[in-house]
């Protein structure tokens, strides 16, 4: 099955099939015909798939697996690392990995010679899901997650359910976080369905893993091509983020991101019903979902409450010093102030929300 995503330069295509990376070779020559084309991929994702890499280009460049690759530094040596094999702006590069690789390899395309096309081959939930679509693209750095980065779609996303047989239980749930998040913001069936079919998602059954990649890739193509640049609508998309970048951040990645977006769900959750904006039983419901599937929904003590406030000052939606977020107003629905969808939270609101934790 194919989701189409719109852009304001197009279009493309995501795939969603068992077996897709069989035919690996021939998707990507027709999303970037007469290209030279490069695989970047971490270590572990480059061993176990070694084959269909190696069908997929002639170069391969990897990085240590794990978030903190995704840096400045990584970023500069897989460009020099192309630019001393001599790649020209024929050059395709193919993102084959989870959303660290994809995050990363798109902002190498999105530079390298001012911008060569990419494509993304997500192996993880989280990356089939969310971040292999939408055209994100960008590094970390010492100040916060995704603080540098460009718009830049990709030419194709190919999507294989199977690649998730063995993935860790720990990245399988990451992306359940994100399939909850679609739900919650966009269409309460959905949120409805993955609560009827938790023994299924969580046997990995391969057709309700397709249904569950093509609903949440579904919702998040609306969204994105509505609002291409993060300037309106897309807003939505970064539930439950704000709290989990600070979390990720304070902890220093020791926190898994799919943890850290559960927790940031139940908690933005909270806050909606607490400023009026939401009823309070949305909470409970989204929590018991997230708990079902595996996943925390207290924040964890020995956190210092001044910490994610100080993490949260960094996020990109903020405006004139205020902490904003993209709040839920019920299930399948989110806030909306006339034109802004997200709003400012008071600090002292945040802070007992957090509770002391220092």
């Amino acid at each position: 099955m194919v989701v189409t995503v719109r852009h304001a330069l197009g279009q493309y295509d995501v795939h969603i099939e068992a077996g897709l990376l069989a035919t690996l070779p021939a998707l990507l020559d027709r999303a970037m015909p007469a290209r030279r084309r490069v695989v970047i991929s971490d270590e572990t994702v480059a061993r176990e798939f070694e084959a269909p890499i190696r069908a997929s280009a002639p170069l391969l460049l990897t990085i240590p697996p794990g978030e903190h690759s995704k840096t400045r530094s990584a970023w500069a040596r897989l460009s020099d690392e192309m630019l001393s094999s001599g790649l020209g702006r024929d050059t395709g590069v193919v993102a084959f990995g989870g959303g660290v690789t994809g995050d990363l390899a798109g902002f190498v395309a999105a530079t390298y010679l001012r911008g060569v096309p990419y494509a993304q081959v997500p192996t993880t939930l989280l990356a089939m899901v969310d971040a292999s679509v939408g055209g994100k693209v960008g590094v970390d750095t010492r100040f916060g997650k995704n603080l540098i980065g460009a718009f830049h779609p990709p030419a194709v996303v190919v999507a294989d359910p199977e690649t998730l047989r063995t993935l860790p239980a720990e990245e399988f749930r990451a992306g359940l976080a994100e399939t909850v998040k679609h739900g919650l913001i966009g269409d309460a069936a959905y949120f409805d369905w993955i609560e009827s079919a938790l023994a299924r998602i969580q046997a990995r059954d391969p057709a309700t893993l397709t249904r569950l990649i093509q609903r949440s890739v579904e919702i998040k193509a609306l969204v994105v091509s509505e609002d291409e640049r993060e300037s309106g609508r897309r807003e939505t998309l970064n539930a439950g983020h704000t709290v989990a970048h600070a979390l990720e951040h304070v902890t220093q990645y020791s926190l898994a991101h799919g943890e850290a977006v559960a927790l940031g769900l139940v908690a933005e959750c909270r806050l909606a019903a607490r400023m009026g904006v939401a009823p309070a039983a949305l909470a409970d419901r989204v929590a018991g979902l997230l708990h079902a599937l595996g996943l925390p929904v207290e924040l964890p003590r020995g956190l210092a409450a001044g910490a994610l406030l100080q993490a949260m000052r960094m996020d990109k939606k903020n405006r004139g010093g205020e902490i904003r977020m993209a709040l839920p107003a019920s299930l399948g629905a989110m806030h909306r102030a006339g034109p802004a969808w997200s709003v400012p939270v008071p600090c002292e609101l945040l802070e007992s929300e957090l509770g002391e934790r220092d």
